[in-house]
């Protein structure tokens, strides 16, 4: 019998795919499953049909995987900062590298023997330098509550991450174990601070309230804490009462910022900022070199594993004294100083005008002369009047974002006389998309998987192309 959208089936879990659901098989078709593990027998109700595969829910684990441990997180199965706590993270470890594997062959066409044995984590848990948590004037209601036949109030002052999907409700959080434990403190100060003090959180819809966004940053190498208070209003009398609050409570916090965000848009950028306390920035490293980080910066959220990734890609590029070195999509410069004392020269490209301008700073900062950063939009900048004025270099290193580079840009690797292409991908699935263009030209040597993010489905790798 055909299933359609609400019917309750059993199931069990054969394989992941790549967004960290589940996958079962029912009359030959795929039925994706979150929250699940290898192994598991389930009782679900289908929640979405489609030609080609079905989406379910669980109801209840009739049979539990072998491989089914407990989160250390009660929030795990309903919030979407970690998908995967319910496996052991040598496990996950596994999953991931066989994604790629798998990316490598059905996407690619290439032989999965490429790919090698991933590089992983040595903190599975606390190992973000960055949380932006949010604040609602409505909570998201747990599955016990929404089978309640008593009516369950979900308004009231909400502070944790966005439910998956939805954008107007707020999982409230109890814990939370991404980063260093003072995050989740400095969190339920501030929710209970603003509780008492009948502060009221943002309200989505109708674009009033105040508390929008808590942002906390913590350096890797230094003692450096940050915390970002992002408000609907500029009401610098209640702000600064609230820092007052939280350096008496937490005399670590080494910076306080204000940003103030009155657009409707959600972001955490505020149109303007405040200092409130210290000098408005934290100081990190990556190799050798040292970056200040203001409230708005990019940068790398897993510290200790993004200098792993930028060590495989200096590996592969093997670069020599006398080279000259393009880093495309080079956002704040980090990796393009990493690479820097490799080469002669390195020129990195960019479109975002403030990432230059931070690329520019980092480099004078560090004392790092033989780097020069371009403004532009890499499909209509990465061109033959480009490659004129520059020449062709010995290596390219491409960092491009989760999308994958664009076709033309592509195709412009593809055409060029370059030894060798190092690609570096937060998507392996769109690299993979790339690859199978590239591999006309260049022999894929090496990829490598990279894990920056424990307990979630998202995966690095790094590419070696060397020319035909």
């Amino acid at each position: 019998m055909a299933l359609k959208k609400g019917n309750i089936v059993e199931l069990k879990i054969e394989s992941t795919a790549f967004k960290g659901k589940g996958v079962a098989k029912h009359d030959g078709k795929a039925v994706f499953v979150a929250g699940t593990a290898p192994g598991d027998i389930v009782e679900a109700r289908i929640t979405r049909k489609k030609k080609k595969f079905l989406e379910a829910k669980v109801q209840k684990i009739i049979a539990p995987s072998p491989l089914r441990r407990q989160p250390k997180c009660s929030h795990a199965n309903v919030c979407g900062g970690c998908t995967w706590q319910h496996l052991p993270y040598a496990e996950q470890l596994k999953i991931k590298e066989q994604h790629v594997r798998d990316h490598m062959e059905r996407i690619a066409h290439i032989d999965s023997g490429v790919v090698q044995t991933i590089i992983g984590c040595d903190k599975e848990l606390y190992y973000r330098n960055k949380m932006e948590y949010s604040f609602a004037n409505r909570r998201w209601l747990s599955d016990e509550e929404i089978q309640s036949d008593e009516y369950v109030d979900d308004t009231g002052f909400a502070a944790g991450m966005h439910a998956p999907g939805r954008f107007d409700k707020i999982l409230n959080l109890n814990e939370c174990h991404l980063q260093d434990p003072i995050s989740f403190k400095i969190l339920d100060f501030v929710r209970s601070y603003c509780i008492e003090n009948n502060i009221p959180a943002f309200n989505t819809f109708k674009n009033e309230g105040f508390m929008r966004h808590l942002v906390i940053r913590n350096s890797h190498y230094t003692t450096d804490l940050m915390v970002n208070l992002v408000t609907y209003q500029n009401d610098q009398d209640r702000i600064k009462k609230m820092a007052d609050a939280l350096l008496d409570r937490f005399p670590k916090i080494t910076t306080i910022v204000n940003n103030v965000n009155d657009q409707p848009n959600p972001t955490a950028i505020g149109r303007y900022e405040h200092v409130l306390y210290g000098p408005g920035f934290i100081v990190d490293q990556i190799g050798s070199h040292t970056f200040k980080i203001h409230a708005n910066a990019f940068f790398q959220t897993n510290t200790a594993q993004a200098e792993k990734l930028y060590r495989v890609a200096r590996e592969f590029a093997n670069l020599k004294p006398d080279s000259h070195l393009f880093d495309l999509y080079c956002g704040v410069g980090t990796l393009t100083l990493f690479l820097a004392d490799q080469a002669k020269k390195v020129t990195g490209i960019e479109i975002v005008d403030v990432a230059i301008e931070n690329a520019r700073f980092n480099a004078k900062e560090n004392d790092v002369a033989n780097t020069e950063f371009v403004l532009g939009d890499m499909k209509d900048t990465f061109n033959e009047q480009f490659l004129k004025k520059n020449g062709i270099p010995d290596c390219i290193i491409t960092d491009p974002p989760r999308s994958g580079m664009h076709p033309d840009v592509v195709d412009q690797l593809a055409s060029l006389d370059v030894p060798q292409i190092i690609y570096v991908s937060c998507n392996p699935s769109t690299m993979a998309r790339d690859l199978k263009i590239l591999k006309e030209s260049f022999e894929i040597e090496r990829v490598q998987p990279v894990d920056m993010f424990p307990q979630t489905y998202h995966i690095e790798a790094v590419a070696k192309l060397i020319k035909k």
